[in-house]
């Protein structure tokens, strides 16, 4: 094929193969691992334990995206065999970041009883902390995350385990697993301490640098735990309210804004956590037209608003151009991109403003092809072609696309 992907390059096809981890990428990826696993120790030493099993996760979604049963089953086997062995050493017994990505592994591998119970455990022997624990939180939240996409409706889900966990983590005791009910009285006070936990951190001055890095976190984890209960307890609306508040809230704390005011908010770790609390609003909404009836517009307009802000964001690009694939009309989204790859320096406007035509060109084909076997459509589809290769040479003039062997690999397999 003239070159050899190391890592990443799954946005091509080659033939029938889809491009993913090649043999010798893999290798060198899986030495360096080993390598640094016997120089660290301590604290490095879990941090790279964690690193490690998230690149083993991002393999598992790989395979679940390429629908190949017997790959997943084999990386399956090797992704829980690393995951237990780091359990096992003394230092990571109680790292809730390794037990929540294990859990999570095993529900994505399919094991939904067994990731419970993974999750109940870290739960169980998390301690006390309640939401003034960041781990406790991020953990219940991804916990609570994975349970609503169970859900096929919103109604009836105040009796739901998301929100068993949701309630649970407010109490400050020890947590006690599911057993299928939800008492009205902890819901009413879960939601009062909610409330008062998010005004305090809203209001707080953090005290060193350090404590900036993780009281933003902390907000965040706080916000998606608030917004999912209401979500769940109350509707949408109410979520969405909660989200708005934070993100105001947290634009009104930009270091920028508070030089010419002169004020001086709290969370000053703003940029990462407005990002994070952004994200955390789009996916509700994406989720919630899903499972119901729902405007399309709101979510467009979170997304634009969101990527102005955030253009090198890659998830938010990929809901951007979900949802404009339903649309019939390109015009508005080609506006879109122009705005945004005129004023960003990053190249994702670029690459996503082509992987946006390429899919209208797809679809265009696939229409205009007759039903019998590769017979190519009699009136080509120029202007979209001439379009994709004008945006290919503009994004290759700008200063980060001359350095991107990404982009030109594209643009060479277009032009074949």
């Amino acid at each position: 094929s003239g070159f050899n992907s190391i890592g990443h390059m799954d946005t091509m096809l080659r033939g029938r193969r889809q491009i993913g981890h090649c043999k010798e990428g893999e290798e060198f990826i899986q030495n360096v691992f080993h390598v640094l696993f016997q120089i660290f120790t301590g604290k490095e030493k879990s941090n790279l334990s964690i690193c490690w099993l998230q690149y083993e996760i991002s393999k598992v979604v790989q395979c679940l995206q390429a629908k190949k049963k017997k790959k997943l089953k084999a990386q399956g086997r090797r992704s829980k065999k690393l995951a237990k062995n780091f359990l096992k050493a003394p230092d990571n017994r109680n790292n809730l970041t390794l037990w929540k990505l294990y859990a999570y592994l095993e529900w994505l591998l399919g094991n939904t009883d067994d990731a419970r119970k993974v999750f109940d455990t870290a739960l169980c022997t998390a301690g006390t902390g309640g939401l003034k624990s960041a781990h406790l939180c991020s953990l219940s939240l991804l916990y609570a995350q994975l349970e609503v996409e169970l859900l096929e409706s919103i109604e009836g889900a105040v009796m739901s385990r998301a929100v068993h966990i949701l309630t649970k983590l407010t109490e400050s005791g020890p947590y006690v697993p599911y057993s299928g009910q939800v008492l009205s009285v902890n819901v009413l006070k879960a939601r009062k301490t909610y409330e008062h936990a998010l005004q305090d951190y809203l209001s707080k001055t953090p005290v060193s640098d350090q404590d900036k890095v993780s009281d933003a976190d902390q907000l965040v984890n706080l916000v998606g735990c608030y917004a999912l209960f209401q979500y769940l307890t109350v509707g949408i609306d109410a979520a969405v309210l909660i989200y708005t508040q934070a993100s105001e809230k947290l634009e009104a704390s930009d270091p920028q804004k508070c030089e010419k005011t002169g004020e001086n908010f709290g969370i000053q770790n703003f940029p990462s956590a407005l990002e994070a609390v952004m994200l955390l609003h789009t996916n509700l909404l994406r989720f919630h037209m899903k499972i119901s009836v729902y405007p399309l517009n709101p979510l467009r307009e979170a997304l634009t608003e969101a990527l102005k802000r955030y253009p090198s964001n890659q998830s938010l690009w990929r809901s951007y151009i979900h949802i404009q694939r339903k649309s019939h009309s390109a015009s508005k989204a080609r506006r879109f991109f122009d705005n945004v790859t005129r004023s960003a320096d990053s190249l994702e406007p670029w690459l996503f403003a082509i992987q946006a035509e390429q899919l209208r060109k797809k679809l265009t084909e696939k229409v205009q092809r007759a039903d019998v076997g590769e017979v190519h459509c009699t009136i080509p589809e120029t202007g979209l072609t001439n379009r994709i290769v004008a945006l290919f040479e503009h994004a290759v003039q700008s200063e980060n696309g001359t350095h991107c062997p990404l982009l030109w690999r594209m643009y060479l397999n277009f032009m074949v």
